[in-house]
């Protein structure tokens, strides 16, 4: 789980081509077609706050949680150019503790692939479903699939070059353990116009779409949809991300 330490830097420079603007308008359409259309909301694995800022723009009052303490300054300094009133907190998802309840729990960009385990996912869901989440709160999170890592990322490599830093990007997928490991090679730019050089080891794992219905069930939440991404259609095995989304039911 410890990464995006150099890679915070230039975070947001290599991830312009993510279309952040669009996927928070599925992700509030979700929100709302579900019934939390206000209120406290918790983003996990909130990164650099780019969606963060996006909920707290359409209205929630917002909570992010991270990791990378690197992450979260630029996720701050974002917060002191919109004034919005954001609570960020340094913590491991896995383990994550708030005061109180929230409307809403939303983990986006593949924060959930980062959980390893399927225990430790059970864990997050029934934290969530147990001491978190308000009735009839909501839990939405997406994933890339098992045939993303598989078919499109396993075994590739990518690179790119601006003169604020390059990086070069290279895959490989364990079909057996259903890990993709991710090894990152960056060159960030300096104020004397030297490039420092960092490593940087990442692991995702991929969920079949069983395993995470299965999870779902046994941590208390009710599976409400299961979608192929920025869609209402079904989530389908050649999906290359899907949305979950549950709900904690009345006692």
């Amino acid at each position: 789980m410890e990464a995006y330490t150099g890679f915070a830097q230039v975070y947001d420079l290599f991830m312009d081509n993510i279309p952040y603007e669009e996927w928070g308008v599925y992700l509030l359409g979700l929100l709302q077609e579900n019934g939390v259309s206000d209120g406290l909301v918790l983003e996990l694995g909130c990164g650099t706050g780019s969606m963060t800022e996006i909920l707290a723009e359409a209205g929630y009052d917002m909570i992010g949680i991270d990791l990378s303490e690197e992450m979260l300054e630029t996720a701050m300094e974002k917060r002191e150019q919109s004034g919005h009133n954001i609570l960020y907190l340094c913590q491991d998802m896995r383990e994550f503790e708030l005061y109180g309840t929230v409307r809403a729990i939303v983990s986006v960009c593949d924060s959930i692939n980062y959980v390893l385990e399927e225990e430790e996912l059970l864990g997050i869901l029934t934290s969530a479903a147990r001491n978190y989440l308000d009735y009839e709160g909501l839990f939405i999170f997406d994933l890339n699939t098992e045939y993303k890592y598989r078919e499109l990322l396993g075994e590739q490599t990518i690179a790119e070059n601006r003169e604020e830093g390059s990086f070069i990007w290279e895959n490989y997928y364990d079909e057996e353990e259903m890990i993709n490991e991710y090894n990152l090679t960056l060159f960030i730019r300096e104020e004397s116009d030297y490039y420092r050089k960092y490593e940087e080891n990442h692991y995702q794992r991929a969920y079949k779409l069983e395993t995470i219905r299965e999870l779902v069930d046994r941590s208390g939440l009710k599976l409400l949809h299961m979608y192929d991404a920025f869609t209402h259609e079904p989530a389908r095995e050649d999906s290359e991300r899907v949305y979950v989304i549950c709900q904690r039911e009345k006692e």
